[in-house]
């Protein structure tokens, strides 16, 4: 009865080891909070979210509608209020659990805003303090006579990749608050046209309102995929009998409103809108796919491959790739011809005989044909083959437990 009992311990514990990390969305677990919206808000629109998800190891200072009133009073731009927002991404974890066993009763933490070297020396850490009444307050390095921001709440834990939880205010700091340019304009048609994607560029500038949308859509993020000339120019014959209405939703279909880095398309797989996309339904709109480090984009007619960066810098990535992007609603797939039937035998016409027919033998099989004993007998043998081959892991599986527990016997 032991043996039995510690082979299910192990074996309970080998299936444990088969378990993968969980993956977390900064947005979704803020969307079920409703109090912290404008939070989430700005996350989305500083590209802070997309930082937060790629990060396995993190903790997120949320703020609610209300302590987030004051900072919005400021009236600052969009690149210095995502200083200040990444002030408040710690790149650690610190749950509640460990908030109030920190040794020593303080420490330090490094954020985004020191992590992407935006803040100048120490300006980007901030100081945890565990009180002896059970208080816990966070201050930024550089915070001045600013009274200390209190820990409120723990709003979700995945214990020591994910930490999300709920400070009494915003994090004060002078250097974070400092205002910040914006990066330098990119002009989109004149990058395009320089690494190899001129026609696309051309017909951008030829087509309505084509590159004004693109443009109108940098500051908010965009990601572009432009087709190398010599897809463009196999694709051409299609687009010239096009109206020009498809003309420009073909166009805009290669325009994502949203920036993603390489790594967050890498690790961001499913279905994405578009440009083109009417926001009432679910048109214009194909599937980002990645097999290790290569990217491919599948419409319902063609696939294609990423393959290189022109541009990725936040806001703003522009990216090549090797085939032009067809919607579903413009062109059909192309059907695969099946092959023909082979011809059917013919049959030879009966010799008439006077003599006594005898029951002759089967003909020997041929050279692609084997005896039906001899099919049954490789069936069989495939089967347990098969068989065999899916029962190998949980063989050798059984076998390491069954070691194990010689051992503890």
């Amino acid at each position: 009865m032991q043996n039995v009992l510690s082979l299910g311990v192990l074996f309970l514990l080998f299936s444990g080891c088969l378990a993968v990390s969980r993956e977390h969305n900064i947005t979704k677990i803020l969307a079920e909070h409703p109090e912290f919206s404008t939070f989430n808000h700005y996350l989305t629109a500083t590209h802070l979210a997309g930082e937060i998800n790629r990060r396995k190891t993190i903790t997120v200072l949320a703020v609610s509608n209300t302590g987030m009133a004051p900072l919005l009073a400021k009236h600052l731009p969009l690149y210095t209020l995502k200083n200040v927002l990444s002030l408040h991404v710690l790149v650690d974890y610190f749950g509640a659990k460990k908030l109030h066993q920190i040794n020593g009763g303080t420490a330090a933490s490094s954020t985004l805003f020191q992590a992407t070297g935006a803040a100048s020396g120490t300006a980007g850490f901030v100081n945890i303090t565990n009180h002896r009444a059970g208080r816990v307050s966070f201050a930024a390095e550089d915070v001045g006579d600013a009274p200390p921001v209190n820990f409120v709440k723990s709003i979700k834990e995945i214990p020591y990749d994910l930490a999300v939880i709920q400070i009494s205010s915003v994090l004060s700091s002078p250097e974070a608050e400092a205002p910040t340019p914006a990066p330098a304009q990119v002009n989109l048609t004149t990058l395009m046209s320089k690494k190899g994607c001129k026609t696309f560029a051309d017909l951008l500038v030829a087509t309505g309102d084509a590159e004004k949308t693109f443009e109108s859509n940098v500051g908010g993020g965009l990601t572009v995929f432009c087709p190398i000339d010599q897809a463009m120019k196999a694709f051409m014959p299609k687009f010239k009998n096009l109206t020009a209405d498809g003309k420009l939703s073909v166009l805009l279909y290669h325009g994502i409103p949203v920036y993603n880095s390489i790594q967050m398309l890498k690790s961001n797989n499913g279905v994405v809108n578009t440009l083109a996309t009417d926001g009432s339904t679910k048109n214009y709109n194909f599937t980002v796919q990645n097999d290790g480090e290569v990217v491919t984009l599948k419409t319902r007619v063609t696939v294609a491959t990423i393959t290189g960066t022109l541009i990725d810098e936040d806001p703003l990535a522009v990216y090549t790739i090797d085939q032009v992007l067809e919607p579903r609603e413009l062109f059909k797939p192309e059907k695969t011809k099946a092959p023909a039937p082979a011809p059917a035998p013919v049959a030879e016409a009966p010799t008439k005989s006077r003599k006594r027919h005898h029951a002759s033998p089967p003909a020997p099989a041929g050279p692609g044909e084997a005896p039906a004993a001899d099919n049954q007998k490789a069936a069989d043998d495939e089967s347990a083959a098969g068989a065999r081959a899916r029962a190998g892991p949980w063989i050798v599986a059984a076998a390491a437990v069954g070691a194990a527990v010689l051992m503890v016997a």
